[in-house]
């Protein structure tokens, strides 16, 4: 197995403390610290897939399909 396989093995296998991804934990992390900057207020997703795509290669879609399952709400609920 190389490193590039065993990387994105990691990357889909949820983690056993919480059971969330390699992914799904950056997203969660780029969408806190974001929220820090901007006081609380809701993060446009455009502004948090440009920062989430310093740190993960993925689609508009598959961030949308990421949000959705952490159950983050686009209209400010």
């Amino acid at each position: 197995m190389t490193s590039d396989e065993l990387n994105t093995l990691l990357d889909t296998i949820p983690d056993v403390r919480d059971g969330l991804t390699r992914t799904e934990r950056i997203i969660l992390y780029v969408l806190q610290e974001t929220q820090r900057e901007l006081d609380g207020r809701n993060v446009p997703t455009v502004m948090l897939y440009g920062r989430v795509l310093e740190y993960v290669s993925l689609s508009e879609q598959e961030l949308h399909l990421y949000l959705d399952r952490l159950g983050v709400k686009g209209d400010g609920r």
